[in-house]
Formats: structure tokens, C-alpha cells, sequence
């Protein structure tokens, strides 16, 4: 009798394929995470931080040390620790922007930022080609497309979170 994998078994060979796709796309990007810490001279933890620090203020939405911790599964104080390192390092600057003076905001530094720019332009020149090779019609699709995979990643993550796994989760 076959193995049934009951996550795959009532999907489609293109829904399987697109899942194995993105999850090539997440192992890719993680090794690119790693060849940034090397190219910063950082832990790999702390790179991934400045990246979604760099990412996040880059966006004009900067994150809040508490947002980071859940962005990097990290506790909050373990993420102070992390913070103060690349505060220390000269990475990233924490400041006060808000009305309310207790939120504090994360960016990266002036050099930080422009180190990350060399990095992002020396390894991701086949990306950089991919995109703009790229139909506009296609990249449209394949936006709205995974919009709607990070809104439902953020549902289930949202989910389990507040501790509403099945009964069969250990």
C-alpha cells in the first residue's frame, strides 16, 4: 500500500508544483540570507534582523524592536540583545519618531543601508534580469498571487498564535 500524503492528496499536479517552487524560492532566499551575513560580517541571525530592518524602512513601514521579534522568532529580550549588537557594530539606529514617544523605530544606518545596496546589486544581478525580463502582464499575476499566499501564511500564522492548532499538535 502506497503512502498517501494527506497535505498533498486531493491537490492538483500544478498546486504541487507551485508549493514546490515556493519552498525552492524560501531555500534560495535563505542562502542568500546566509551569503549576506558573510558580505556584513555578521552572525546569520543578526543579518536576517537587518535585512527585515533594511526591508521594512526601505517600504516606509520601519518596524518596532516587538515587531522584529516576531518577524525573527525571537523573545524580545533575546531581540535587545541582538539589537544592541548592531547598534553597537554600527548597523542600525533606534530612535523616536512617533507622537507616542515610547514606540521605538528601527532603521538601518547610512553605511548599513549602502552596504546591503552592494550586496543587493552584486547577488541579485540573475533576479534583477529575471524581473526585468519579465512580462508586466505576468508580474501582475504573479503578485496578486502571492499576495493572497503571504495573506493566508499570516491567517494560519495569526491562528497559531493565539493557540487554535488542532488537538493533534504536540
Amino acid at each position: 500500500m502506497a503512502d498517501v500524503d494527506p497535505l498533498t492528496e486531493s491537490w492538483t499536479s500544478a498546486q504541487i508544483e507551485v508549493m514546490q517552487r515556493l519552498r525552492d524560492w524560501a531555500v534560495g532566499f535563505g542562502e542568500l540570507h546566509r551569503h549576506l551575513a558573510v558580505w556584513m560580517r555578521l552572525p546569520v541571525s543578526d543579518a536576517h534582523a537587518l535585512g527585515q530592518i533594511t526591508w521594512a524602512a526601505e517600504a516606509g513601514t520601519p518596524l518596532s524592536p516587538a515587531e522584529l521579534s516576531r518577524r525573527i522568532a525571537m523573545t524580545t529580550g533575546a531581540t535587545t540583545i541582538l539589537l544592541n549588537r548592531l547598534e553597537d557594530a554600527g548597523h542600525v539606529l533606534r530612535s523616536r519618531e512617533s507622537s507616542d514617544r515610547r514606540r521605538v523605530t528601527l532603521r538601518p544606518t547610512p553605511a548599513a543601508r549602502e552596504r546591503a545596496r552592494r550586496f543587493l546589486s552584486f547577488a541579485g544581478a540573475e533576479i534583477a534580469a529575471t524581473l526585468h525580463a519579465a512580462d508586466p502582464e505576468e508580474l501582475r499575476v504573479v503578485a496578486t498571487f502571492l499576495s493572497k499566499i503571504a495573506e493566508a501564511t499570516g491567517d494560519a500564522n495569526r491562528r497559531l498564535d493565539r493557540g487554535s492548532a488542532s488537538d493533534d499538535t504536540p
